[in-house]
């Protein structure tokens, strides 16, 4: 599997995604409070695990990649910080699309 990340790999069918930033300042140049921004719910993918294994035991790949941008669902995940940089895992199956 694909890893971006140094030191940490994600198992199974574990996809771990670098969340955008979200808009703090309008064109106009006026900046915004935090909260007003709303939720980010794209993201980059950054790692990939290998797959998660079927009833035979057989492993079903991951079909996303690194490089990857996607559609983020509003809640969940599991928030990790790797050198010092925030990151959110998802299962593959929670990722709700991907951009093309």
């Amino acid at each position: 599997a694909s890893n971006a990340l140094k030191g940490f790999s994600p198992l199974f069918d574990r996809v771990v995604v670098q969340k955008a930033v979200a808009e703090v300042q309008t064109k106009g140049g006026i900046m915004l409070p935090e909260k007003a921004t709303g939720k980010v719910l794209e993201g980059t993918v950054v790692a990939v695990g290998p797959g998660a294994r079927n009833d035979k035991g057989e492993i079903i790949p991951i079909t996303l990649n690194v490089g990857d941008r996607v559609l983020l669902p509003e809640y969940g995940g599991f928030k990790v910080s790797v050198d010092e940089k925030e990151y959110t895992i998802f299962r593959e199956s929670d990722i709700v699309g991907k951009f093309q």
